[in-house]
C-alpha cells in the first residue's frame, strides 16, 4: 500500500490532492460491472426481469455516490508522557479528523513504533467509524523498557466512505521523537570525598571553618563566634575556649565512560544488560547521588567522538547528564587520547569514576595514564557477570578462559598502579575503594631534603 502525506505538497493544488485521494473499490467496480452486464444481456434477449435485477444494483451505488466524501481528513499523532523513564508507561493517541458534512463508514489505523516501546495492541490495526463533524481518537499505552531516543510513529489511516464504494490511499503523519531517560539505580557512597575543593558543601573536609566535625579545643580569639563558646573547659580553666571545626566543601566528581566496546545483549528494563546499559544506568545513578549532595559533575566520553558536558551542579545539570547520556553509542576509535591528555582537562582535586568494562587495552593504558597525572581515579567495572559464552568451536571454551585470565591480570596490573577497580553492584559499590583513596589522599607527603 501506497503512503501518502497527511498534506498536499506545496506545489501541488489541494483540490486535485482532495479528488486523486478517494479512489473507488472493487466493491464499486463489481456493482457497476454487474449493473451493466445485466442490462446488456436484458437487450441482447428481450428478458425485461434482467432490467429489474440490475435496478437495486443501481440505484444502491447511486445512493451512495450521492454521499460521496470531498473533504481531506485530518490525521494528528500525539503522546501524553513527552519525557518518559525506563520502565515508565508511555501514551500516544491517533486521532482522525473529519472535515466532511458526511460520515465516514469506517478508519483503519496503525501505528509504526520502536521496538523498546512495548504498545498494547501497538502492532495491530485498529477500526473506528467517523461520524461527520467529529474526531475519532484510538488510544494506545504501555511501558518504555530501554532508555535512548526512540521513534513513535509513523502513523497511518485508511479511510472508507459512501457506503463502502470509495475508499482512501493511505494517509499518513510524521514520525514523533521520544527521550526515555535512564532509570537510576540504587546507590549511596558514605565515604568522604579523597579531597574536597570547594568553599561550601557536605563533604568534611582538613580545613578549619565553619562545619559539623569537631576539630578540637583552642582558646578563644577575636572574630569567633560566641555559640562556639564551650563552657565546661572555659569554666575548668578559667579562659574562655571555643570548639574548632572542620569545614564541609564541595567536591567534583568526573565520570569517564568508556564507550571503546560493548558486550552483552540488550534486552530492555526486565531483561538482561549490556556493557552500555550498566555504563549509562549507573553513571546517572552516580551523577544523581553526587548532585544530591552539591556537588559538581562532569562527564567525558571516552570514545570517538570524545564529547564533553562541563562541570556544574544541581538539578538543572542532573537533567542535562540524563539528556547528555542518550546519545551515548559505542564506537571504536582508531587513535584515542591517552591518560595524560584526558588529565590535561581534568581538576588535580576531582574524583575521576572511570566505568569500564576493560575489553580494549587502551582503556587499562589510559587508566594508568590518569594515575601517573596524579588524579584521584577509581574504575567501576561494567562487565556484566552473567555473561554467555558462544560457543561457535571446540576451542571457543578455552579461549574464553584465557581471555578471562587475562582480564583478571589487567585488573591486578592496575591495582599495582593504584587504580582501584570495583564491579558495579549498586548501592555501596564506591566505599570500599573510596575509604582507600580518601586514606592515600590524606596521608604525608614525603619529599626530598634540599
Amino acid at each position: 500500500m501506497a503512503l501518502r502525506p497527511a498534506a498536499p505538497p506545496p506545489d501541488e493544488p489541494e483540490q486535485a490532492y482532495e479528488e486523486e485521494l478517494w479512489v473507488p473499490t472493487r466493491a464499486l467496480g463489481r456493482a457497476v460491472l454487474l449493473t451493466g452486464l445485466l442490462v446488456l444481456a436484458s437487450v441482447l434477449l428481450g428478458r425485461a426481469d434482467l432490467v429489474v435485477l440490475a435496478i437495486p444494483l443501481a440505484l444502491g451505488v447511486g445512493f451512495g455516490m450521492m454521499r460521496r466524501p470531498r473533504a481531506m481528513p485530518g490525521l494528528r499523532l500525539s503522546t501524553v508522557e513527552t519525557f518518559p523513564v525506563e520502565g515508565g508507561n508511555l501514551g500516544a493517541t491517533i486521532e482522525v479528523e473529519n472535515r466532511d458534512s458526511v460520515g465516514y463508514d469506517l478508519a483503519v489505523l496503525r501505528l509504526q513504533h520502536s521496538r523498546w516501546l512495548q504498545l498494547e495492541d501497538g502492532d495491530r490495526p485498529h477500526v473506528t467509524p467517523v461520524p461527520r463533524g467529529v474526531a475519532a481518537a484510538v488510544e494506545f499505552s504501555g511501558p518504555a523498557v530501554r532508555w535512548g531516543r526512540l521513534t513513535l510513529g509513523p502513523a497511518s489511516a485508511v479511510l472508507v466512505g459512501a457506503d463502502g464504494l470509495l475508499t482512501t490511499r493511505a494517509v499518513v503523519t510524521g514520525a514523533l521523537g521520544v527521550k526515555v531517560y535512564p532509570v537510576t539505580e540504587a546507590f549511596e557512597a558514605d565515604e568522604a570525598m579523597p579531597r574536597a575543593a570547594g568553599l561550601v558543601g557536605q563533604h568534611r573536609s582538613r580545613r578549619p571553618g565553619e562545619g559539623g566535625e569537631l576539630a578540637g579545643v583552642r582558646q578563644f580569639a577575636p572574630g569567633d563566634r560566641l555559640r562556639r563558646i564551650d563552657w565546661r573547659v572555659s569554666l575548668r580553666t578559667e579562659r574562655l575556649h571555643v570548639a574548632a571545626t572542620l569545614s564541609d566543601r564541595d567536591a567534583e566528581v568526573v565520570l569517564l565512560l568508556d564507550l571503546l566496546a560493548d558486550a552483552g545483549r540488550s534486552e530492555g528494563i526486565y531483561g538482561s544488560a549490556s556493557v552500555l546499559d550498566r555504563t549509562v544506568r549507573a553513571s546517572a545513578a552516580i551523577a544523581e547521588h553526587y548532585l544530591h549532595l552539591g556537588d559538581r559533575v562532569s562527564l567525558i566520553e571516552y570514545g570517538s567522538s570524545a564529547r564533553r558536558l562541563r562541570p556544574a551542579s544541581g538539578r538543572r545539570q542532573y537533567l542535562t547528564v540524563l539528556e547528555w547520556l542518550l546519545d551515548a553509542h559505542p564506537v571504536p576509535a582508531a587513535q584515542e587520547r591517552g591518560g595524560a591528555q584526558l588529565a590535561a582537562g581534568i581538576s588535580a582535586d576531582a574524583l575521576v569514576v572511570v566505568l569500564t568494562p576493560l575489553l580494549d587495552v587502551r582503556s587499562a593504558g589510559m587508566l594508568a595514564g590518569l594515575v601517573r597525572a596524579g588524579r584521584f581515579v577509581v574504575a567501576v567495572d561494567t562487565m556484566p557477570s552473567g555473561l554467555a559464552v558462544p560457543q561457535a568451536g571446540t576451542w571457543t571454551g578455552l579461549a574464553h578462559r584465557l581471555w578471562r585470565l587475562e582480564r583478571e591480570n589487567t585488573i591486578g596490573q592496575l591495582a599495582e598502579h593504584g587504580v582501584p577497580v570495583v564491579a558495579w553492584a549498586g548501592a555501596g559499590s564506591l566505599d570500599t575503594v573510596l575509604r582507600d583513596v580518601s586514606r592515600l589522599a590524606s596521608a604525608p607527603k614525603v619529599g626530598a631534603r634540599r
